[in-house]
């Protein structure tokens, strides 16, 4: 018979919770651990640290639901940070980071990407979004969900360890309609699988969609992000209108500098786009079915990134807008090209598109979504 136990060790301002399997030779050396991170209009700000029996470690923090460090071994077992983020907290809040705001490893929400004109209309009522992009509303606008404090719960069971954070949204929140109760389940498992479960509930009809921002550089950010291999299993992508956001148009990939359905280097599409990518790709997925949609590979590291998704679109963003002076405390340095996103989520201007898929929350609804980010090495 095989055993299971589970011990919890409480120190000050410190939580141990391991989970450990006594029936067999190996241990599955799955655990998270609680500490104290900073403080935030008065409240003590936690990081969560998850790790496997590979050397996989995620960092969380409550503030923002935010994904502060991935780190993983290369194929020499040399251990490197993989993400973009910082391991102080006031770190968030420095006058670079304020000014650039590029939502380093942020639950978006409630609607990520940008709505035209800040506005919607909505059985027969327009509404007035927060303008925080220009005239536009972007990640849901100045106060989203990424700075704002969520309620942590850890749990675990023999296959994984997960941190799960919950947020209610009230009515009127940044011009939106309706209180909407939202969870972001994080759970890292021995598969090296970081799987980002969402759930949320409303009691109006609203707009909703939520992506997870964080930057991935998979050689450690020794260098840019153009030598690694991409292949993106969709054949179109949401054509910009004149003002560069989307109208619903969709643009084949085939034949185009956007054509990721192949493995290319990414840095090929540079000569044809030297700004590289702020493009929706989109997918049929009607019955939310989770689907492999992007493999990234890097072959000084020997680090490989697989992205699953139940969405129905994705943003891949090249960092065009990363400021050069960011960078994590010990002295790794962003930037530019330095680190791509894979933002999986509904349409860009959702709400604004006829037919959009699954734009819009209604009350009768359950939102579920899950995307899972597999690192191998």
């Amino acid at each position: 018979m095989m055993f299971k136990f589970v011990t919890k060790v409480l120190t000050s301002g410190f939580c141990i919770l391991m989970l450990t399997n006594c029936g067999t030779k190996e241990s599955t050396d799955l655990s998270i651990t609680q500490s104290t991170f900073g403080e935030h209009q008065g409240k003590s700000v936690s990081l969560f640290t998850l790790k496997n029996n590979h050397n996989m470690t995620v960092k969380i923090t409550d503030y923002g639901a935010t994904v502060t460090n991935i780190i993983i071994p290369d194929k020499n077992g040399k251990l490197g940070s993989i993400t973009a983020g910082f391991d102080q907290f006031d770190s968030y809040f420095s006058e670079e980071y304020i000014n650039n705001s590029p939502y380093f490893g942020g639950t978006i929400g409630r609607y990520a990407s940008v709505m035209k004109n800040a506005t919607f209309t909505l059985n027969n009522k327009t509404y007035h979004l927060d303008k925080n992009m220009g005239n536009h509303h972007l990640h849901g606008g100045a106060v989203g969900f990424d700075r704002q404090m969520w309620e942590a719960q850890t749990s675990q069971t023999q296959d994984y360890v997960a941190l799960k954070l919950s947020l209610t949204s009230p009515d009127g929140d940044q011009g939106y309609p309706g209180t909407v109760k939202v969870s972001v389940e994080y759970q890292l498992n021995n598969d090296n699988e970081l799987s980002i479960h969402y759930t949320a509930n409303t009691d109006q009809a609203t707009p909703f969609s939520l992506t997870n921002h964080t930057y991935f550089n998979l050689n450690g950010f020794s260098s840019d992000i153009l030598d690694h291999q991409l292949q993106l299993n969709s054949q179109h992508y949401l054509k910009p209108d004149a003002s560069g956001l989307a109208d619903g148009t969709l643009a084949p990939v085939k034949g185009t500098a956007a054509d990721f359905i192949q493995a290319k280097r990414i840095g090929d599409a540079f000569n044809e786009l030297p700004m590289g990518f702020e493009h929706f790709y989109v997918f049929d997925n009607p019955q939310k079915t989770l689907q492999s949609i992007a493999l990234i590979t890097e072959q000084s590291s020997g680090r490989t990134l697989e992205v699953l998704t139940t969405e129905p679109s994705t943003l891949l963003y090249t960092g065009r807008y990363t400021s050069d002076n960011l960078q994590r405390e010990d002295g790794t340095q962003y930037g530019q090209f330095k680190a791509f996103c894979i933002e999986t989520s509904k349409y860009q201007n959702g709400p604004n598109i006829p037919n959009s898929p699954r734009s819009i929350l209604k009350p009768n609804e359950s939102y579920q979504e899950t995307t899972v980010f597999k690192l191998s090495w």
